[in-house]
């Protein structure tokens, strides 16, 4: 219990607070150790990716863009950004990602090593079933 009340001596009440931590030397000094439910926590807990999360916005609002006929080609986007051809279409690849996944990413809860890197050296495939095997590959 992380609170315990003790009656004592009438109406006088001791406190005791119990705060789950360790101490341990590291390089010569003390150094507090968060217990262990705190570090599931932490483990998962939101990280938002950053460069992800901007290359899946920039994918989807070109996207956009080809549907609503403002630019016909990824190559048109590429020259109004001032971006190489096969870095616009790379990154209209993030638009074919399966729903859950995509929530996943802008909710940061996505596996640890899915990075813009990651996407760009192992594509996913196209179809939602495929891709939501290769993410659970990611938790084994």
């Amino acid at each position: 219990m992380a609170v315990r009340r003790e009656r004592r001596d009438g109406d006088e009440i001791r406190l005791t607070t119990f705060i789950p931590i360790k101490i341990r030397k590291r390089g010569g000094r003390a150094v507090v150790v968060r217990p262990a439910v705190a570090q599931v926590q932490a483990k998962t807990a939101a990280v938002h990716d950053q460069p992800l999360l901007t290359a899946l916005s920039r994918a989807f609002y070109w996207q956009q863009l080809l549907d609503d006929g403002v630019v016909e080609t990824g190559s048109e986007i590429a020259k109004r950004e001032g971006l190489h051809h096969s870095t616009v279409n790379e990154l209209l690849r993030l638009t074919l990602l399966e729903p859950d996944i995509v929530k996943a990413i802008y909710a940061g809860q996505q596996p640890r090593c899915m990075s813009l890197l990651w996407f760009q050296r192992n594509p996913l495939p196209t179809d939602w079933v495929a891709q939501r095997e290769v993410v659970a590959g990611f938790d084994s």
